[in-house]
Protein backbone atom coordinates (compact mmCIF):
# COMPACT_ATOMS: atom_id res chain seq x y z
CA UNK A 1 0.00 0.00 0.00
CA UNK A 2 1.32 3.47 -0.79
CA UNK A 3 1.69 6.51 1.58
CA UNK A 4 0.13 9.28 0.84
CA UNK A 5 2.38 12.28 -0.56
CA UNK A 6 2.61 15.10 1.79
CA UNK A 7 0.65 18.05 0.35
CA UNK A 8 3.09 21.57 0.07
CA UNK A 9 6.45 22.28 -0.75
CA UNK A 10 9.22 20.69 1.09
CA UNK A 11 10.83 24.07 3.00
CA UNK A 12 13.36 24.47 5.47
CA UNK A 13 13.96 27.50 7.23
CA UNK A 14 12.48 30.30 9.79
CA UNK A 15 9.74 33.12 8.75
CA UNK A 16 9.89 35.90 11.46
CA UNK A 17 6.31 37.52 11.86
CA UNK A 18 5.51 40.84 13.21
CA UNK A 19 1.90 39.20 14.82
CA UNK A 20 -0.84 41.25 14.34
CA UNK A 21 -3.59 41.82 17.36
CA UNK A 22 -7.16 39.98 16.87
CA UNK A 23 -5.13 36.35 15.80
CA UNK A 24 -3.86 33.54 17.91
CA UNK A 25 -1.01 32.23 16.87
CA UNK A 26 -2.33 29.24 15.48
CA UNK A 27 -3.96 31.07 12.96
CA UNK A 28 -0.67 32.87 12.23
CA UNK A 29 0.71 29.71 11.53
CA UNK A 30 -1.93 28.77 9.68
CA UNK A 31 -2.29 31.54 7.41
CA UNK A 32 1.49 31.27 6.63
CA UNK A 33 1.59 27.55 5.53
CA UNK A 34 -1.09 28.37 3.07
CA UNK A 35 0.73 31.29 1.68
CA UNK A 36 4.10 29.33 1.29
CA UNK A 37 1.82 26.07 0.19
CA UNK A 38 4.17 24.52 2.56
CA UNK A 39 3.78 21.21 3.77
CA UNK A 40 4.85 21.54 7.78
CA UNK A 41 4.77 24.57 10.11
CA UNK A 42 4.59 25.46 13.69
CA UNK A 43 4.83 28.55 15.70
CA UNK A 44 8.39 28.74 18.11
CA UNK A 45 6.00 30.28 21.18
CA UNK A 46 2.69 30.96 21.82
CA UNK A 47 1.08 34.48 22.02
CA UNK A 48 -1.99 35.56 22.81
CA UNK A 49 -4.68 37.18 20.34
CA UNK A 50 -4.72 40.60 22.21
CA UNK A 51 -0.73 40.46 21.68
CA UNK A 52 1.35 42.07 18.78
CA UNK A 53 5.56 41.05 17.86
CA UNK A 54 7.95 38.51 17.71
CA UNK A 55 6.41 35.11 16.30
CA UNK A 56 8.75 32.98 14.77
CA UNK A 57 7.35 30.14 12.29
CA UNK A 58 9.49 26.57 11.74
CA UNK A 59 9.60 25.26 8.42
CA UNK A 60 10.39 21.71 7.92
CA UNK A 61 13.80 20.64 9.47
CA UNK A 62 13.19 24.02 11.54
CA UNK A 63 10.32 22.69 13.77
CA UNK A 64 13.39 20.15 15.16
CA UNK A 65 14.88 23.29 16.59
CA UNK A 66 11.55 24.67 18.00
CA UNK A 67 12.23 23.45 22.05
CA UNK A 68 15.55 25.68 22.11
CA UNK A 69 13.96 28.55 20.78
CA UNK A 70 11.28 28.34 23.43
CA UNK A 71 13.65 27.93 26.06
CA UNK A 72 15.83 31.26 25.15
CA UNK A 73 15.30 34.82 26.59
CA UNK A 74 11.87 36.25 25.85
CA UNK A 75 11.87 40.03 25.88
CA UNK A 76 8.37 42.11 26.32
CA UNK A 77 7.06 45.54 26.25
CA UNK A 78 3.31 45.76 28.21
CA UNK A 79 1.31 48.37 29.82
CA UNK A 80 -0.62 47.80 32.87
CA UNK A 81 -4.02 49.58 33.13
CA UNK A 82 -4.78 50.19 37.48
CA UNK A 83 -8.46 50.11 38.62
CA UNK A 84 -10.12 46.93 37.24
CA UNK A 85 -9.61 42.95 37.55
CA UNK A 86 -10.92 40.90 33.95
CA UNK A 87 -11.12 37.31 34.19
CA UNK A 88 -8.49 36.95 31.01
CA UNK A 89 -5.96 39.11 32.98
CA UNK A 90 -5.80 41.21 29.70
CA UNK A 91 -8.25 43.74 28.11
CA UNK A 92 -10.49 40.91 26.08
CA UNK A 93 -12.05 40.08 29.83
CA UNK A 94 -14.98 40.97 31.50
CA UNK A 95 -14.32 43.11 34.31
CA UNK A 96 -14.53 41.13 37.61
CA UNK A 97 -13.75 43.86 40.55
CA UNK A 98 -12.82 47.56 40.42
CA UNK A 99 -10.23 49.27 42.59
CA UNK A 100 -9.93 53.49 43.65
CA UNK A 101 -6.11 52.83 44.40
CA UNK A 102 -3.50 53.93 41.98
CA UNK A 103 -0.08 53.17 43.33
CA UNK A 104 2.61 56.00 43.53
CA UNK A 105 5.75 55.20 40.78
CA UNK A 106 7.80 54.38 44.30
CA UNK A 107 5.31 52.31 45.24
CA UNK A 108 5.58 50.26 41.80
CA UNK A 109 9.34 50.04 42.04
CA UNK A 110 9.25 48.73 45.57
CA UNK A 111 7.00 46.10 44.73
CA UNK A 112 9.21 44.93 41.16
CA UNK A 113 11.99 43.58 44.02
CA UNK A 114 9.51 40.59 44.68
CA UNK A 115 9.12 40.20 40.94
CA UNK A 116 12.76 39.23 39.90
CA UNK A 117 15.00 36.28 39.96
CA UNK A 118 13.35 33.25 40.66
CA UNK A 119 9.56 33.40 41.49
CA UNK A 120 6.04 31.34 41.58
CA UNK A 121 3.79 32.70 39.63
CA UNK A 122 -0.39 30.86 39.45
CA UNK A 123 -0.82 31.22 35.22
CA UNK A 124 -3.91 33.12 34.44
CA UNK A 125 -7.12 30.67 34.32
CA UNK A 126 -7.53 31.57 30.58
CA UNK A 127 -4.35 29.97 29.43
CA UNK A 128 -3.39 26.57 27.95
CA UNK A 129 -2.64 24.78 30.66
CA UNK A 130 -4.08 21.31 31.68
CA UNK A 131 -6.11 20.25 34.65
CA UNK A 132 -7.43 16.76 35.14
CA UNK A 133 -6.47 16.22 31.23
CA UNK A 134 -9.00 19.61 29.92
CA UNK A 135 -7.53 22.91 29.11
CA UNK A 136 -7.83 25.77 31.58
CA UNK A 137 -9.19 27.72 28.64
CA UNK A 138 -12.04 25.82 28.22
CA UNK A 139 -13.07 25.14 31.57
CA UNK A 140 -12.94 28.88 32.28
CA UNK A 141 -15.29 29.40 29.64
CA UNK A 142 -17.95 27.29 30.59
CA UNK A 143 -17.76 28.78 34.11
CA UNK A 144 -15.89 26.11 35.67
CA UNK A 145 -12.85 28.44 36.52
CA UNK A 146 -9.96 26.09 37.54
CA UNK A 147 -7.96 26.47 39.89
CA UNK A 148 -4.33 26.23 38.98
CA UNK A 149 -0.96 25.95 41.84
CA UNK A 150 1.72 28.14 41.50
CA UNK A 151 4.76 26.96 39.26
CA UNK A 152 8.56 28.32 39.24
CA UNK A 153 9.29 31.15 36.49
CA UNK A 154 12.50 32.94 35.84
CA UNK A 155 11.76 37.13 35.76
CA UNK A 156 15.39 38.14 34.49
CA UNK A 157 14.53 41.81 34.48
CA UNK A 158 10.98 43.84 34.88
CA UNK A 159 11.55 47.50 35.14
CA UNK A 160 8.58 50.67 35.13
CA UNK A 161 9.56 52.25 31.96
CA UNK A 162 6.70 55.23 31.79
CA UNK A 163 3.67 56.11 33.68
CA UNK A 164 1.41 58.34 30.49
CA UNK A 165 -1.10 59.16 33.75
CA UNK A 166 -2.06 57.93 37.34
CA UNK A 167 -4.10 55.00 35.82
CA UNK A 168 -1.13 53.28 33.47
CA UNK A 169 2.14 51.88 33.64
CA UNK A 170 4.91 50.78 31.06
CA UNK A 171 6.95 48.08 31.94
CA UNK A 172 10.09 45.94 29.91
CA UNK A 173 10.29 42.25 31.19
CA UNK A 174 13.15 40.08 29.96
CA UNK A 175 12.15 36.30 31.27
CA UNK A 176 13.03 32.86 31.01
CA UNK A 177 10.72 30.34 29.34
CA UNK A 178 6.55 29.78 30.35
CA UNK A 179 6.41 33.02 32.03
CA UNK A 180 3.11 34.43 31.70
CA UNK A 181 3.09 38.73 31.86
CA UNK A 182 -0.78 38.73 31.82
CA UNK A 183 0.03 37.14 35.44
CA UNK A 184 2.97 39.39 36.67
CA UNK A 185 0.67 42.49 35.47
CA UNK A 186 -2.23 41.09 37.62
CA UNK A 187 0.08 40.27 40.58
CA UNK A 188 2.37 43.14 40.70
CA UNK A 189 -0.69 45.42 40.64
CA UNK A 190 -2.18 43.29 44.05
CA UNK A 191 1.44 43.71 45.24
CA UNK A 192 0.79 47.47 44.99
CA UNK A 193 -2.77 47.33 46.99
CA UNK A 194 -4.91 47.99 43.50
CA UNK A 195 -5.85 45.93 41.17
CA UNK A 196 -4.67 45.75 37.71
CA UNK A 197 -4.29 43.76 33.65
CA UNK A 198 -2.80 43.82 30.98
CA UNK A 199 -4.09 46.59 28.12
CA UNK A 200 -1.11 46.15 25.61
CA UNK A 201 1.10 43.42 24.95
CA UNK A 202 4.53 42.82 22.59
CA UNK A 203 7.18 40.97 22.34
CA UNK A 204 10.11 42.44 20.94
CA UNK A 205 12.69 39.33 21.60
CA UNK A 206 12.33 35.16 21.26
CA UNK A 207 15.86 33.74 21.90
CA UNK A 208 17.69 35.12 18.81
CA UNK A 209 15.19 36.30 16.81
CA UNK A 210 14.47 39.81 17.25
CA UNK A 211 11.77 42.53 16.16
CA UNK A 212 14.38 43.66 13.68
CA UNK A 213 13.79 40.11 11.42
CA UNK A 214 10.16 40.35 12.01
CA UNK A 215 8.11 41.43 8.83
CA UNK A 216 4.28 42.06 8.62
CA UNK A 217 1.56 38.90 7.44
CA UNK A 218 0.53 41.37 5.29
CA UNK A 219 3.53 41.13 3.26
CA UNK A 220 3.10 37.75 2.08
CA UNK A 221 0.02 38.55 0.22
CA UNK A 222 -3.83 37.91 0.38
CA UNK A 223 -5.11 34.81 1.18
CA UNK A 224 -6.72 34.33 -2.03
CA UNK A 225 -3.32 34.61 -3.70
CA UNK A 226 -2.60 31.66 -6.30
CA UNK A 227 1.15 32.03 -6.05
CA UNK A 228 2.70 30.79 -2.91
CA UNK A 229 5.27 33.56 -1.03
CA UNK A 230 9.17 33.26 -2.53
CA UNK A 231 11.54 30.79 -0.12
CA UNK A 232 14.14 33.64 0.11
CA UNK A 233 12.00 35.51 2.97
CA UNK A 234 12.80 32.21 5.19
CA UNK A 235 15.96 32.54 7.23
CA UNK A 236 18.15 28.95 7.26
CA UNK A 237 16.93 26.63 10.22
CA UNK A 238 20.79 26.85 12.46
CA UNK A 239 19.44 30.71 12.85
CA UNK A 240 17.31 29.51 15.91
CA UNK A 241 20.66 28.04 17.14
CA UNK A 242 22.72 31.05 17.05
CA UNK A 243 22.67 31.62 20.94
CA UNK A 244 24.27 28.12 21.48
CA UNK A 245 27.79 28.06 21.54
CA UNK A 246 29.26 26.68 18.22
CA UNK A 247 32.03 23.37 18.28
CA UNK A 248 34.03 23.14 14.73
CA UNK A 249 34.37 19.12 14.19
CA UNK A 250 36.18 17.44 11.49
CA UNK A 251 34.13 15.42 8.70
CA UNK A 252 35.21 12.18 10.11
CA UNK A 253 34.12 13.88 13.73
CA UNK A 254 30.56 14.58 12.13
CA UNK A 255 29.84 11.66 10.44
CA UNK A 256 30.36 9.83 14.14
CA UNK A 257 28.09 11.89 15.48
CA UNK A 258 25.54 11.24 12.99
CA UNK A 259 25.73 7.67 13.33
CA UNK A 260 25.08 8.20 17.42
CA UNK A 261 28.48 7.97 18.42
CA UNK A 262 29.81 10.03 21.56
CA UNK A 263 32.90 11.72 21.31
CA UNK A 264 35.67 12.34 24.01
CA UNK A 265 36.31 15.83 24.91
CA UNK A 266 39.83 15.10 25.18
CA UNK A 267 40.06 14.26 21.62
CA UNK A 268 37.98 18.03 21.42
CA UNK A 269 40.40 20.02 23.62
CA UNK A 270 41.07 23.48 22.48
CA UNK A 271 38.32 23.84 20.55
CA UNK A 272 35.75 23.75 22.94
CA UNK A 273 33.85 27.29 23.73
CA UNK A 274 34.60 28.80 26.80
CA UNK A 275 30.80 29.21 27.19
CA UNK A 276 29.91 25.81 26.68
CA UNK A 277 29.34 24.15 30.19
CA UNK A 278 31.48 20.97 30.54
CA UNK A 279 28.66 19.70 32.74
CA UNK A 280 25.58 18.97 31.15
CA UNK A 281 25.76 22.14 28.33
CA UNK A 282 24.52 22.36 24.70
CA UNK A 283 26.87 22.72 21.93
CA UNK A 284 26.33 23.81 18.59
CA UNK A 285 28.15 21.39 16.40
CA UNK A 286 29.64 22.67 13.27
CA UNK A 287 31.10 20.86 10.15
CA UNK A 288 32.67 23.84 8.13
CA UNK A 289 29.92 26.05 7.90
CA UNK A 290 27.42 23.52 7.99
CA UNK A 291 25.45 22.57 10.84
CA UNK A 292 25.32 18.96 11.93
CA UNK A 293 22.85 19.24 15.15
CA UNK A 294 23.07 20.02 18.64
CA UNK A 295 25.17 17.98 21.26
CA UNK A 296 25.43 17.96 24.77
CA UNK A 297 28.71 18.08 27.01
CA UNK A 298 28.17 15.38 30.24
CA UNK A 299 30.58 12.79 31.63
CA UNK A 300 33.70 13.52 29.42
CA UNK A 301 32.11 13.26 26.11
CA UNK A 302 30.38 15.19 23.48
CA UNK A 303 26.41 13.22 22.54
CA UNK A 304 24.57 14.04 20.18
CA UNK A 305 21.33 15.04 21.56
CA UNK A 306 19.58 16.35 17.89
CA UNK A 307 20.89 15.81 14.30
CA UNK A 308 19.70 18.27 11.86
Amino acid sequence: MSRRKPRGRPLDGWLIIDKPPGLTSTDVVNRVKRAFDAQKAGHGGTLDPLATGVLPIAFGAATKTVPYVMDGTKLYRFTLRFGEARDTDDADGQVIATSDIRPSDDRIREELQKFRGAIMQVPPIFSAIKVAGERAYDMAREGRAPVLEPRPARVDSFELTDRPDPDHAMFEVASGKGVYMRSLARDLAKACGSLGFIETLRRLRVGPFTEAQAIPLDKLGKPEDTLPASPDLLLPVATALADIPALALTETEAADLKHGQAISLVALMGRIPRSADPDGGLARAMAGDRVVGLCRLEDGLLRPERIL
